[in-house]
């Protein structure tokens, strides 16, 4: 089995994806790999960001599938009129880096409530933080699917194959080493745009215990 299976497909949570980005991703000749969600809840990583070219190629992927996910955005975006409107029907959240509880700990609690109610939140994330190069991926996926107790899915986008992976599926389990060494062998072989600057597949510091994210 793939080192970075723990749910095996195929899963119940799926959607009614939009046949016209299909269409325009096989035409720009991409194809996209799911076969739904294991749970309700959960944290979806995308791997590697390597350019700009990656938001829009992640942007059909989404509607092609149909997944209402989420992702964090700087509060003082949302604050600009129209900036903000379109970052939140995109699926943004703002980012309130001084809540008392951290953004961590807020999406940690907002995932709590989802799941009391039965309710759909799924938060994809860019581990690397950034398409340049860096020493390893920003620890906030990893407090938020351990601490909310929720699959963790590794989004591949991989040029060379023009894929879009979405089947590989996580628990954390809090070993950080052995999760990690996990998530690289889930991540093996997969090619950004420009492949110098895809960071390695480590933790950026060794302290999970702030609120980076």
């Amino acid at each position: 089995m793939n080192p970075a299976i723990d749910y095996p497909g195929p899963h119940p949570v799926r959607f009614r994806g939009s046949a016209l980005s299909r269409w325009l991703l096989a035409r720009l000749g991409w194809q996209v790999r799911f076969d739904g969600f294991p749970r309700l809840q959960g944290v979806a990583i995308v791997y590697p960001h390597t350019s700009n070219w990656d938001f829009i190629v992640m942007l059909l992927a989404k509607w092609a599938m149909g997944v209402p996910a989420r992702f964090w955005g700087k509060d003082s975006l949302f604050r600009l009129p129209l900036l903000g409107a379109w970052i939140r029907w995109l699926g943004g959240i703002p980012l309130d880096r001084h809540s008392p509880r951290g953004a961590v700990g807020d999406m940690v609690a907002l995932m709590g409530v989802h799941r009391r109610e039965g309710q759909l939140l799924w938060l994809g994330l860019s581990p690397e933080g950034t398409r340049g190069h860096t020493p390893g991926w920003r620890s906030g996926f990893y407090q938020v699917a351990l601490g909310a107790d929720v699959p963790l899915a590794l989004i591949l986008l991989d040029y060379r194959r023009k894929q879009v992976d979405v089947t590989r599926f996580l628990r954390l389990t809090g070993d950080v080493p052995t999760d990690y060494a996990r998530l690289a062998a889930g991540c093996e072989g997969v090619r950004g745009l420009h492949p110098e600057r895809a960071s390695p597949v480590q933790p950026l510091s060794r302290d999970l215990s702030s609120d980076t994210v």
